[in-house]
């Protein structure tokens, strides 16, 4: 120090304006290398920019921009120099040495390694408050969860495809494949038998299961454990024989409705659902539908009620038949399959044969139907993968005030209701979800909260990803055509 003084004062000011100008080159660098441009000077991944123009972090209600160095470093100090160095290292020598084509993108898009360049102090940085208005009950339920343990579940976990779109995965851009065999016409049904329904000017079938009429017990006892009030009092009902989907809707069928109808998908008006000739299909959608995991055989989601209704619609005209939307009873008789229990399988082997996928063995994701257990009508995923719209409006207390004793033939639930029944657990729920009288509901204004389209969609739900449907056919009466 002593030294440092008996410097002149002309170069102990040359080493302080030195000090200063290097000081200040150093941030000037660090800033100029931490704009989303000079990223995408070396980012190897081919569609990194355009994808994340698409998503939730660059387009949202807020108006605020996340940008590439808010997620993929964190937040400040050395950790900040030292990841980003080690990341634009790993950038350059892939843009220099590496053949990119060559590398398996949906792969390095997975979970375990998003967890290397994703930070989840970048995402606290921006998410101060975990408990926003607007957020879902189960919204609110994972993060409590994630606020006891922050380390077991980190935010990408749940939100894993916020930041970039995949426009591989773009919904609606399905190609043709070569020699791809299109069907001419609908499936012919004779008899009352399964059947497999082919949908015409698609390579789309999907097979439907015939199920006998018949009258069962509906809702549950007062001593079925996790029993609601909305589940009782039990009443007997008689049912016509009906067919049933064996699975849910896959996104490869839903995917051929849009394909027809979607282009002129730009109405809100619900006549659609009357007049199956002027069948007008949903808006696209506001982001990836499919949630990243793949769509293809999956289960389609996101959906709202209004659209699968429309989807029986242009299904009844393109097919000839009359498709709709199962009835609350329907469904509970077609998913008991002449069980009286509370589940139509052992609740205690639940874990180890795929009967339902839940919150124990789903992965919270959706599943292929071919994983599946069928029940005893031979139906795959009626207790679980993803909760499934039915015809009738709600009421908490619908099965009150019926005639005692007395068969209710047919039923098709109340006349009023803004909401609609939903049955089924999904891949989110818990064991007690899954039981065959378990009753829920849609939650439409919570569903599309943060749609950031004015009006909001009547199309889509923008925060419910666990709900989808299957369809229903009825039996010609006899005398029509």
């Amino acid at each position: 120090m002593k030294r440092l003084l008996k410097l002149p004062k002309n170069k102990l000011l040359i080493g302080i304006v030195a000090g200063a100008a290097f000081a200040l080159g150093g941030r000037e660098a660090v800033e100029y290398t931490s704009q989303d441009s000079f990223c995408e000077l070396c980012h190897v991944h081919p569609h990194a920019t355009e994808s994340w123009k698409l998503s939730t972090h660059y387009r949202n209600p807020s108006g605020v921009i996340a940008h590439c160095v808010d997620c993929h470093l964190p937040p400040g100090g050395v950790a900040y120099l030292y990841h980003k160095a080690r990341l634009g290292g790993r950038d350059v020598y892939g843009k220099l040495f590496r053949d990119v084509s060559a590398i398996d993108w949906e792969e390095r898009s997975k979970l375990e390694h998003a967890l290397d360049y994703t930070f989840e102090a970048g995402c606290l940085k921006c998410h101060h408050d975990l408990f926003p208005p607007g957020l879902s009950e189960r919204g609110k339920t994972n993060h409590r969860e994630y606020q006891k343990d922050p380390g077991a579940k980190p935010c990408i976990k749940c939100h894993l495809h916020v930041g970039h779109f995949h426009k591989g995965d773009q919904f609606g851009q399905t190609e043709k494949k070569p020699g791809q065999k299109v069907f001419t016409e609908s499936a012919a049904v004779e008899g009352f038998d399964n059947y497999t329904e082919r949908i015409p000017g698609t390579d789309v079938a999907f097979e439907m299961v015939a199920i006998p009429g018949g009258t069962f017990l509906m809702g549950s006892p007062e001593s079925e454990a996790d029993r609601r009030p909305d589940e009782g009092p039990v009443h007997p009902v008689k049912l016509s024989g009906f067919w049933i989907g064996k699975t849910e809707v896959t996104w490869e069928e839903y995917e051929a409705f849009y394909a027809a109808t979607g282009s002129k998908g730009r109405s809100s008006d619900t006549s659609a659902m009357t007049d199956v000739d002027a069948v007008t299909g949903p808006t696209p959608p506001w982001g990836n539908p499919g949630q990243g995991w793949g769509r293809e055989k999956r289960p389609a989601i996101t959906m709202s009620h209004h659209a699968a209704m429309t989807y029986c619609a242009w299904l009844s005209r393109v097919t000839g038949k009359k498709y709709r939307l199962p009835t609350e009873a329907e469904w509970e008789y077609a998913c008991r399959g002449g069980t009286k229990g509370a589940f139509f399988f052992d609740p205690e082997k639940a874990g180890e044969k795929p009967f339902a996928f839940y919150e124990k063995n789903s992965d919270e994701k959706t599943h292929p139907p071919s994983a599946a257990v069928p029940n005893p009508f031979g139906l795959l995923n009626m207790a679980g993968n993803v909760c499934e719209f039915c015809l009738d409006r709600y009421d908490e207390k619908a099965y009150s005030g019926l005639p005692e004793g007395v068969p209710i033939v047919d039923p098709r639930g109340p006349e009023k209701g803004n909401e609609r029944v939903i049955r089924g657990g999904s891949f989110l729920c818990g064991l007690s979800e899954l039981r065959s009288a378990a009753r829920d509901y849609t939650r439409h204004d919570e569903w599309v909260m943060t749609d950031p389209q004015m009006p909001k969609s009547v199309w889509w739900y923008s925060d419910c990803t666990d709900v989808g449907f299957r369809v229903v056919c009825e039996k010609a009466k006899k005398g029509s055509k």
